[in-house]
């Protein structure tokens, strides 16, 4: 039976002004992560101000398959990150599978997302950790990271890394979470805002 989701507020996120205080959503997902990234997505506006950065743990091809759901079911362009990509508001790269997906600085106004075959992190590739890693670096205390339903430790390093700088980040709850061991451990490391 699918649980029942809570509705995002609107607002979250945003100042007195209405602009937001971070300048890049990055979420890491696992077991259970297609449904609740098709349950999360579309409740984002199609004006939403910054780019969406996320690694689910899945084989080549369904990466590809999942951001065409994705596109299909939203208001935001969800595309497989390749290298060069630069990140653009309102538009959400999904690490392809096999591969470890970063950002870096492309130019003095862009940030671009970079793929490679490393070795795994966690047994996985993509990692979230990996991602989340390059994300603080880049964006610093500009960082809204979220963990979503997943098995394994995958990500906790990287929010730690992520709260080192200055973000923040969100843990799914155990109730919603088909496996809630990636954001349990972040939310019982206290690493989590919520």
């Amino acid at each position: 039976a699918a649980r029942p989701v809570r509705p995002i507020r609107p607002g979250v996120g945003l100042g007195r002004s209405g602009q937001t205080k971070y300048s890049v959503l990055a979420i890491g997902t696992s077991t259970g992560g297609p449904n609740a990234l098709a349950e999360l997505l579309p409740r984002l506006p199609p004006n939403f101000p910054v780019p969406i950065v996320i690694v689910q743990h899945m084989p080549p091809i369904f990466t590809r398959i999942l951001a065409e759901r994705l596109t299909s079911s939203s208001h935001l362009k969800v595309v497989e990150g390749s290298m060069g990509a630069v990140l653009q508001p309102g538009n959400a790269y999904i690490a392809p599978g096999d591969y470890h997906m970063t950002i870096a600085k492309g130019s003095s106004t862009t940030v671009v997302t970079k793929t490679n075959q490393n070795p795994p992190e966690h047994s996985c590739r993509p990692a979230v950790d990996v991602l989340f890693r390059s994300v603080a670096e880049v964006y610093k205390d500009r960082v809204l990271a979220v963990i979503l339903t997943g098995m394994g430790r995958d990500g906790a390093l990287g929010c730690a890394k992520i709260k080192q700088t200055g973000g923040e980040v969100l843990a799914q709850d155990e109730a919603s979470s088909v496996v809630w061991g990636m954001p349990g451990l972040v939310a019982k490391q206290g690493l989590a805002e919520k």
